[in-house]
């Protein structure tokens, strides 16, 4: 597996040992109901699981038999292999059908390593040949994916950028991976951005995939240094970026709409946790959420690299945007976007941003879960309705019509 960032991913083995405590902390679900939830959403094409073939699923969890990290890895992996080594052998022959296998492969690996990699050897590995297989689709797509990599306090930054064909300089949008989601995610359907003639770079957050360091105040500089490079390329509109965080990074793209408001043109902040998220009573009560498959606990303290919950709910309050005073300073527009029945972030944080510093676009789905998903409003329907025509007209950009 060449190209990946071999410093960090040492980094990460050796820490498997300090949260092998977390091997049995799964929940809510049992066995069987996390085998009958995780069917549930492969046919329905829902998060986590959404993209990977129905078939596949049924095939994963008739070979899981624990909860241990490494099985559910392993029930993955294997299918991910069988697409791999079928993309390697016709990749010359028909390289439009290779470049579909290898993304079949890289999203089987990509479930096998959910949520975090950083708890288990078994998916660890997975995640590795998650990176293999994502590179080679990427190599395969027209335009290509570019891997970018950036020189960060003696370690790399790690990103991809995809740029519309024919659009000099272009615009773009800086897409920022969640708590569970990786930079591969961000990056691998992005065709509605490149038909506007917008392009995508797409970066792992903090504490997640191959990041150069962990989450802690003051990790926002990884994102501001990326600004840095991107503003090096004659090729990029540096005048015309919008950040885009889901979930977790959220957080990321509101804290950015701050600090690099001259900058950004805006940020859209889906899934908000900016304030009561870190608190120690919200977070108990989160890790009871059945919207998450599992494992939330392990996902969350990895991003730290706390190892126990005492650790962890310690460390959060220190995070918020209001204890840092960012709440009342200027920003850039924001959209900010969730559900009043979200369970893994507190609504009320959306309420608090709201109502502080400069006004803000929003949109709360009142059925709405995490994102502002519900059974109204799927993830495709609020990307296609609230959030891309937000960023088409804050880059000043007309939407291109949907490929048939």
């Amino acid at each position: 597996m060449k190209n990946i960032n071999g410093s960090v991913v040492l980094a990460l083995l050796l820490s498997l040992a300090a949260h092998s405590s977390f091997a049995q902390s799964w929940g809510p679900l049992n066995l069987e109901e996390l085998k009958a939830e995780t069917q549930r959403r492969a046919d329905r094409n829902a998060p986590p699981i959404g993209g990977v073939k129905p078939e596949d699923a049924r095939e994963a969890m008739a070979q899981l038999k624990t909860l241990e990290p490494d099985d559910w890895a392993a029930a993955w992996g294997g299918i991910g292999d069988r697409y791999f080594a079928r993309a390697k052998e016709i990749e010359k022959t028909d390289p439009k059908e290779a470049r579909e296998l290898y993304y079949k492969a890289w999203d089987n690996f990509n479930v096998g390593r959910w949520p975090t990699e950083r708890n288990s050897p078994g998916k660890m590995k997975v995640y590795l040949k998650a990176l293999d297989a994502f590179r080679n689709y990427g190599r395969l797509l027209d335009p290509p994916l570019e891997t970018v990599r950036i020189p960060f306090e003696g370690k790399e930054i790690v990103a991809y950028l995809r740029l519309p064909a024919g659009v000099r300089p272009a615009p773009l949008v800086f897409g920022i991976n969640g708590l569970d989601s990786r930079k591969e995610d961000v990056i691998a359907r992005v065709d509605s951005y490149l038909r506007a003639g917008i392009g995508v770079f797409a970066i792992d957050m903090p504490g997640t995939g191959e990041a150069p360091l962990l989450i802690d105040v003051g990790s926002e500089r990884m994102f501001s240094r990326a600004l840095d490079y991107l503003q090096t390329r004659q090729d990029i509109d540096a005048k015309r970026i919008v950040v885009q965080g889901r979930s977790w990074s959220g957080y990321w793209a509101a804290l950015m709409a701050y600090t690099e408001k001259d900058r950004i043109r805006g940020a859209v902040v889906q899934g908000v946790g900016v304030h009561d998220y870190y608190s120690a009573e919200w977070q108990k009560k989160a890790f009871s959420s059945r919207e998450y498959l599992f494992d939330m606990f392990p996902a969350r303290a990895a991003v730290y690299g706390t190892k126990t919950m005492e650790e962890f709910l310690a460390f959060g309050p220190r995070l918020s945007l209001q204890a840092r005073g960012f709440l009342d300073k200027p920003s850039a527009p924001m959209l900010l976007v969730n559900g009043e029945r979200d369970t893994q972030q507190p609504i009320s944080d959306l309420y608090l941003m709201m109502k502080h510093g400069d006004p803000k676009d929003t949109w709360v789905n009142p059925a709405g879960g995490h994102m502002g998903r519900s059974a109204n409003w799927s993830s495709g329907a609020i990307a296609d309705r609230v959030v891309r025509p937000w960023i088409f007209r804050t880059l000043g950009v007309a939407a291109a019509p949907e490929k048939k």
